[in-house]
């Protein structure tokens, strides 16, 4: 070997940076912060099956990313109401990337084949996603408000009260039309004050409120944005829904769901709802 060779780097080695802290003792660690512990923990199959590790930790993988859309939602109704709209747009658009990447998760689950996941299917027993206080919590906080469904919460005291809670709130809808309002656009009164615990009812004067505003963008720009960003997030929002559809559909056919649901019925029924659909018929008197 020359000096050339043994000055010359081992291909796949790389040698510990000067600085980087390797006594780890009494300090703040990666595993500690995030609580790996904890977190790595909760995935107990209940079954010996291969594939059923894949199935809990997408599902956990997806609470994780709702908890944050959750978390984004929040935020953007809140600075709403606060007529902050610079900061609320940086929460929509965040919100629209996490719902990327709950579409693209399907790809991994759909790698589980009907043969597969028949075999560790019967230990789910009753769960299903249907049950997940956070999705019905997005679904709230976005506007497809179902005040049957607090009742489905009646064992965990603690999510029942938090969705009875939203049940009563504003959604993320209601409050951009009480902005629109209190920038003096002619917002139908009883869209601004209403039993919020209601789904909300498309409404006639809040399309021309919306065509008004399409109309003079350069007066309306940053209200305009908005409502933008919004089709942008129900539009990802549906494709998500689509594609949990089309996995359930490539996995179990048209059985029915474990929890009680007709499966991909019930489904398919669910991208006929709609949070903002105004916004979707101004569409039609745009340039009309």
């Amino acid at each position: 070997m020359t000096p050339d060779d043994r000055a010359a780097p081992q291909l796949g080695y790389r040698p510990l940076e000067a600085g980087v802290t390797t006594d780890l003792a009494g300090r703040q660690t990666y595993s500690g912060y995030l609580q790996l512990d904890t977190l790595l923990a909760a995935q107990q199959p209940l079954s010996d099956h291969h594939d059923e590790m894949l199935f809990i930790v997408a599902h956990h993988v997806t609470e994780l990313w709702l908890k944050l859309m959750v978390h984004e939602l929040r935020s953007a109704i809140a600075l709403l109401a606060s007529d902050d709209l610079s900061p609320a747009l940086k929460r929509l658009a965040r919100i629209k990337h996490i719902e990327r990447q709950l579409f693209e998760q399907w790809g991994v689950l759909e790698t589980l084949t009907p043969v597969e996941y028949v075999q560790f299917r019967g230990v789910l027993g009753d769960a299903s996603g249907f049950q997940s206080p956070q999705y019905r919590t997005v679904e709230f906080l976005l506007g497809n408000k179902t005040p049957a469904m607090v009742a489905v919460f009646r064992h965990d005291p603690v999510a029942h009260a938090q969705l009875k809670a939203d049940l009563a709130a504003p959604s993320l809808w209601d409050e951009f039309l009480r902005l629109l309002a209190r920038r003096g656009l002619p917002v139908p009164a009883d869209r601004v004050e209403r039993d919020w615990t209601q789904p909300y009812t498309p409404h006639a004067g809040v399309v021309e409120v919306l065509r008004q505003v399409y109309a003079d963008t350069t007066r309306y720009w940053d209200v305009y944005e908005t409502a933008e960003e919004l089709v942008d997030l129900e539009e990802s929002f549906q494709l998500w829904r689509f594609r949990h559809l089309k996995t359930v559909e490539r996995v179990i056919g048209h059985k029915r769901g474990t929890g009680g649901s007709s499966g991909v019925g019930f489904l398919r029924r669910a991208l006929d709802l709609t949070f903002f659909p105004e916004l979707i018929t101004v569409r039609t008197e745009i340039g009309g």
